[in-house]
């Protein structure tokens, strides 16, 4: 009998952590290039819920709230854990929250090896390990499987979307076949159904993560591109897989309905490659949307505005980030409110 579940992620939340960009790895430049993007993250999201911030060490600590205090973001909504991090993807890094069968919260601690090998990575792979002693959570111990958070999308619901090129590669999971992934999601997300996609190995850092890809919205849509911008999302896409989306049913077997989003009209500046908004993060009272200088981002907000009636779209400028392979799903990470009070 399967003890932990992963909500969805527009379930309520008790706050969002971020990994506050440092310049222990990439140096200052890199640092202070994509830095706005958090102090504006942070400022959308204190309106609805608590922002959990990961500083690399109390130095760094002190200057960000000097800097988040300057922009005026209320600091009685803002937390820090200090710990040595490599970078700023806390999707993929950060911890994954769960809830057991009490309600009570968990963190779910898969192995992260820098995405294959590609990037430095020991930092990162102690970050979950630090937010559960922080927080005094329960901390389930995965190192036998290397599973990114923005490898899977799961709708809350017993569905988990995936690429078999970012989870089943030989540079995470050498041996472990497809049925034993799923054995893992389902003990440790609930999970009961599968659509899997076979993505695109090496046209990206991820190996083509899924949420560049399309995105469960809830469980009954799926939000993607259109066919043809699909195929452009990576050269040597598979054809089938826009295929295996129009035909994806959930765990009671329904179909899902596409909603359609666009990509920029123009590439984005400084790249040979256009822009998505399927990266985008929902928040309690805010729903932060990439955007780009382009003409498809009112678009784009528009139908955030229709799929989040009831909550504030935000766009917020991500080609700073866009250009180091991600936006805003990417670095965000979310915590479930616990069902149960906190001993």
């Amino acid at each position: 009998m399967n003890t932990n579940y992963f909500p969805s992620e527009t379930t309520q939340h008790e706050g969002t952590w971020l990994t506050w960009p440092h310049r222990f790895t990439y140096g200052r430049a890199y640092q202070h290039e994509i830095e706005p993007i958090w102090i504006a993250m942070t400022k959308a999201l204190t309106s609805g819920e608590n922002v959990h911030l990961i500083a690399y060490n109390a130095r760094e600590q002190k200057r960000i709230t000097t800097l988040l205090t300057h922009a005026k973001v209320p600091m009685n909504k803002v937390d820090f854990t200090i710990a040595k991090s490599d970078d700023v993807w806390s999707r993929d890094t950060g911890p994954l929250f769960v809830r057991t069968s009490t309600g009570k919260l968990a963190i779910a601690d898969f192995k992260f090896n820098g995405w294959g090998g590609k990037a430095a990575h020991k930092n990162d792979n102690r970050l979950p390990a630090a937010v559960a002693k922080v927080k005094k959570l329960p901390r389930l111990s995965i190192p036998g499987f290397v599973l990114e958070g923005g490898s899977v999308e799961l709708d809350g619901h017993g569905t988990a979307m995936l690429c078999k090129s970012s989870v089943l590669n030989r540079n995470r999971n050498p041996g472990i076949s497809q049925a034993k992934a799923e054995a893992y999601l389902t003990k440790y997300f609930g999970v009961t159904h599968f659509i899997w996609l076979d993505g695109v190995v090496g046209e990206d850092i991820t190996d083509a993560h899924i949420d560049g890809m399309a995105r469960l919205f809830d469980d009954q849509t799926i939000l993607t591109v259109s066919k043809t911008d699909f195929y452009q999302l990576y050269e040597g896409i598979h054809r089938q897989d826009y295929t295996k989306l129009q035909n994806a049913t959930n765990a009671h077997g329904k179909p899902y309905k596409l909603v359609t989003l666009p990509m920029t009209a123009k590439n984005v500046r400084g790249l040979d490659y256009k822009g998505s908004y399927l990266n985008y993060y929902a928040g309690n009272d805010a729903v932060l949307v990439p955007t780009y200088h382009d003409k498809n981002d009112q678009t784009a907000l528009k139908i955030f505005s229709r799929l989040y009636p009831d909550r504030k779209v935000v766009g917020i400028d991500v080609t700073a980030l866009y250009q180091y392979g991600g936006m805003l799903h990417c670095v965000t990470q979310q915590q479930p409110q616990a069902l149960t009070p906190s001993h």
